[in-house]
């Protein structure tokens, strides 16, 4: 497959980090939103694709809109988005397990719908967003039992949270919701009128988006990069609830890849969970 010319959002580490990462190496050009560009200072793999011109550091924070338009900008007509945004929640005596903001990945991703450019004479870019199993009703309850408090205390903040950016998406993209089994969406999270926000796609004009919910993350080695040519399996992928517990964030980061490079027609205006 030719080169893509990638917009990062979200890669300063972790999956979005190792996904670009394995762009770059096969040729691609990624352009990095990044609120401290000098975190890939001492980082000698993305230096290299700096030198050369494949990697690009935009300063900017994907919370603010302005910056995120001014990524857009400097990213040239983008083939598609990978965005990653996450945090690590924090403990606070008087709240419990926190996240700050609350509504990150939320705000984050209407920014980037919002200012999500059209192309006279290129293809609408592709959106691949990272997001949770166990989120809604139906997905926390097909969680394995070991994996059910966790999800439904110590990371309810952030799965709120990524509630209300698939929400987003969803609107967009024209997919169904139920509360029921999709989850309640949190109005402080996306008010009253959200659909109306300026610049936003209408409902059903976004087309080819992809959400991958992982399971529970781990720093394990890239098991799909050890087993290939071998015949034997490493992550699964389904649309179903799969029940499994974890994946690292190297093979994650392979699926998100693989999904961009060869097999996107399987992949194109889907939701997937993945697990080992």
């Amino acid at each position: 497959m030719a080169p893509l010319n990638i917009l990062s959002v979200g890669g300063s580490r972790n999956i979005g980090y190792f996904a670009a990462v394995r762009l770059l190496e096969q040729g691609s050009t990624v352009t990095f939103l990044l609120r401290s560009p000098s975190a890939f200072d001492g980082d000698a793999t993305i230096q290299k694709y700096v030198m050369s011109g494949h990697a690009r550091l935009v300063k900017g924070d994907a919370g603010s809109e302005a910056d995120t338009q001014r990524a857009w900008d400097q990213a040239g007509i983008v083939d598609a988005v990978i965005f990653t945004v996450g945090t690590y929640p924090s403990f606070s005596i008087t709240k419990g397990l926190v996240q700050t903001p609350p509504d990150l990945c939320t705000q984050c991703i209407l920014n980037v719908l919002c200012t999500m450019p059209t192309y006279a004479n290129a293809p609408q870019p592709k959106l691949v967003v990272l997001s949770s199993i166990g989120l809604g009703p139906a997905a926390h309850k097909a969680l394995p039992t070991l994996l059910k408090p966790l999800y439904g205390v110590a990371l309810a903040v952030a799965h709120r949270d990524k509630i209300g950016m698939e929400r987003a998406i969803g609107h967009c993209a024209g997919w169904s919701w139920d509360p029921k089994t999709d989850g309640e969406v949190p109005s402080d999270f996306l008010a009253n009128g959200w659909t109306e926000r300026k610049g936003l796609p209408p409902r059903g004009t976004l087309r080819h988006a992809l959400i991958i919910r992982a399971g529970l993350l781990t720093d394990g080695d890239c098991v799909a990069d050890k087993v290939a040519g071998t015949g034997k399996k490493s992550y699964r992928v389904s649309e179903q609830e799969l029940g499994g517990y974890t994946i690292s964030r190297k093979d994650a980061a392979h699926l998100i890849v693989d999904a961009l490079t060869r097999r996107w027609n399987e992949f194109d205006n889907r939701r997937v969970n993945t697990t080992y």
